[in-house]
């Protein structure tokens, strides 16, 4: 079988398995009780109280059993890595759930767990052959040996990405179909890269960024299934045991191809719900006064009158823009 036709039969058993196991998940966390409990300024939300919630499990499942199934090292530590970040969202929220609120757990607890797995993946990523200390700096053909400077820089680059893509959990779909955009043009690019390798004849190479490959286009199907039930309105969400893992499946990817840089151009509206989040804190701690209606920006989105389906459009499309981008710089060689 051809790589290319690998990578296709993976996500589309990716995608039907996500939904044949979606009404199970769905009705499992429903029996368990495992429903969502929003915030209580959040008035347009207010319908979505006791929505399901855990429904990360139906896209993260997917992408681990075939990325174990692949069994190469970056398909085994990305699925390693997004299962870390998984449990520690998983905790999160059980918190929740077990006391109906909508904190689990405490900030501090949050980021020390994030520091843990950002730095073990870091090592990982400094000791090994496939990866190695250098990334690649967009659309120039130079790469930057970072030395051991990589293990504190790619545990910010979960930290900071895993947050990113929990503030942007925020409304049906939206998390998804931004995370669909992402994984869709870091796999083509990765196919790429795969191929990059065969004219170079690194056949080990070639084998390994083919596995991380799979993950990445197990991701996407496994997503895609899930944006079956969590379409407007949602029959189940995500939580945090599926924002968390997601950020570090996006992490992964980028991180495992060499590219942490590209995160900004194929996770822009990632970027952008962070951005917006610092920007309302620092006007108000200085002025009083806040930039946004609400943050992240797709609340102040809301708050103008906007749909959530409207809201959810406009960021995949920039997020496919963005996308496209980052195919741009990663080629341009």
């Amino acid at each position: 079988m051809s790589a290319l036709n690998k990578l296709l039969t993976y996500f589309i058993c990716s995608t039907v398995f996500a939904c044949l196991i979606a009404p199970l998940v769905i009705k499992l966390m429903s029996k368990l009780k495992a429903k969502q409990t929003v915030l209580g300024y959040v008035k347009q939300h207010a319908s979505k109280s006791g929505t399901p919630t855990m429904g990360g499990f139906i896209f993260l499942i997917p992408a681990l059993v075939f990325s174990l199934v692949e069994w190469q090292r970056l398909s085994i530590v990305s699925a390693v890595a997004t299962l870390g970040f998984c449990i520690l969202g998983f905790l999160d929220d059980f918190i929740k759930i077990r006391y109906a609120r909508n904190l689990g757990l405490k900030p501090y607890q949050k980021i020390i767990g994030q520091v843990g797995l950002g730095l073990i993946v870091g090592y990982f990523v400094y000791a090994s052959k496939d990866v190695g200390s250098a990334i690649n700096l967009p659309f120039t053909a130079y790469v930057l040996d970072m030395k051991w400077g990589i293990i504190p820089f790619v545990a910010i680059v979960y930290i900071a990405t895993t947050n990113s893509v929990n503030l942007t959990d925020g409304l049906d779909g939206l998390a998804g179909y931004t995370a669909v955009a992402y994984f869709l043009w870091f796999g083509i690019l990765i196919y790429f890269i795969y191929e990059d390798a065969l004219i170079a004849n690194d056949a080990e190479y070639a084998k390994e960024i083919l596995s991380l490959g799979v993950f990445c286009v197990s991701m996407l199907g496994g997503l895609l299934g899930y944006l079956v039930f969590n379409g407007f309105p949602a029959k189940i969400m995500m939580g945090d045991t599926g924002s968390l893992a997601l950020g570090a499946a996006c992490a992964s990817v980028a991180v495992f191809s060499k590219n942490p840089l590209l995160i900004v151009t194929s996770g822009i509206m990632y970027v952008f719900s962070s951005i917006s989040v610092i920007l309302q804190v620092i006007s108000f701690k200085l002025t009083k006064k806040r930039i946004f209606l609400m943050a992240p920006f797709h609340h102040h989105l809301e708050m103008k009158g906007l749909h959530e389906s409207k809201i959810v459009t406009i960021y995949f499309v920039v997020s496919m823009i963005g996308g496209a981008l980052t195919l741009i710089f990663g080629r341009t060689v």
